[in-house]
């Protein structure tokens, strides 16, 4: 069982991408490769106001908790996610997380950053992502970061799939947390 948010935040994201049209409803072909009965647009609720604070304040509390130091996650998906937690953790009066984000191949100019942001030698970090399917966009960041000295201490999403990948992780030592779940029928419900 994943690790989940507040009931009110979760119905609040839920609600709010059922506004926004990031939820659909059909059959889709997945980045997996995976088919699926909806289609979850993370990018239209993370790069709208409401929905990038709502996603933050779910996902703020359990990353400091975990005592990650900083939050990251593939680029370009998490990218507002890390922005909107990194910003809203300056915010209120607990400890600051800074964010970075982990590029698909290094870049071939300038420093040739894998990874992007003030990350600091061996931090204990964070790795979000607006979904989990098979957890490969979720795996490319936990490997850049544990490859570049740091420890992941925490792993997290707003939409499991539940289509092998929280299992997965599991099975390698990290639990989930996610704030929307899915299955195989078509059915999205905050946890």
């Amino acid at each position: 069982m994943a690790s989940s948010t507040t009931d009110s935040l979760g119905a609040q994201i839920l609600e709010h991408c059922v506004a926004l049209d990031a939820l659909k409803f059909g059959e889709f072909k997945l980045v997996s490769g995976l088919t699926s009965k909806y289609y979850f647009d993370g990018r239209l609720l993370t790069m709208s106001p409401v929905g990038a604070n709502l996603v933050a304040q779910a996902l703020l509390p359990a990353i400091r908790e975990s005592g990650a130091q900083a939050v990251g996650g593939p680029a370009v998906a998490a990218v507002p996610m890390v922005t909107e937690i990194a910003m809203l953790s300056g915010q209120d009066d607990g400890r600051p997380v800074p964010g970075f984000f982990v590029r698909a191949e290094v870049k071939g100019h300038g420093t040739g950053k894998l990874i992007e942001g003030p990350l600091a030698a061996g931090s204990r970090v964070a790795i979000v992502d607006d979904a989990c399917s098979t957890a490969g966009s979720l795996y490319q960041a936990i490997e850049a970061a544990e490859a570049a000295g740091h420890q992941v201490v925490f792993v997290g999403c707003i939409l499991d799939r539940h289509q092998g990948g929280s299992d997965r992780l599991r099975a390698d030592g990290y639990e989930l947390f996610s704030v929307l779940e899915g299955d195989a029928d078509g059915n999205v419900t905050a946890i």
